[in-house]
């Protein structure tokens, strides 16, 4: 899912993609619409698991941090409308789901971004942004390669 989900400037919502195609990408709205667009080579594209969010320390990912509200909403659409939310509120709710985030580093308009891309995403069914296999698999393996013996 992570790599699918794009978001393209200058376009509202987001898109999953289909098919990539000589200088363009086939993506279709993720909202009850499903519409199919295209992409071109001019348009801004970006993968969502490109995008990370600034902390004080290392940057996380957004897909772990749409992890971080799916579990604190239970699943469900977060009710702070990030419309007409006061600077304090999103900045409540943002150290509420990622209490490390770098104040400086992180506008209000990010945090009304994020809230509005979660809310499409979990409206329209997902609802798992992070392969808990995958990072369950990266520590045994960090930890195998250190039991190994060296190779003389």
């Amino acid at each position: 899912m992570q790599d699918t989900i794009l978001s393209i400037a200058g376009k509202p919502g987001l898109y999953k993609l289909l098919s990539q195609g000589r200088g363009m990408l086939i993506v279709e709205t993720v909202d009850a619409a499903k519409r199919r667009v295209p992409a071109g080579a001019r348009d801004r594209v970006t993968s969502l698991n490109d995008v990370s969010m600034y902390t004080e320390g290392d940057e996380v990912p957004l897909m772990q941090v749409f992890e971080n509200i799916s579990k604190r909403q239970n699943g469900g659409l977060v009710e702070l409308s990030y419309k007409s939310a006061t600077p304090e509120e999103l900045a409540s709710f943002m150290a509420d789901v990622l209490p490390e985030y770098d104040r400086d580093r992180v506008r209000t308009s990010d945090i009304r971004k994020l809230i509005q891309w979660y809310n499409i995403l979990a409206a329209n069914g997902y609802t798992s942004f992070v392969d808990e296999t995958a990072e369950a698999a990266e520590p045994a393996s960090a930890e195998t390669a250190a039991d190994a013996p060296a190779a003389e």
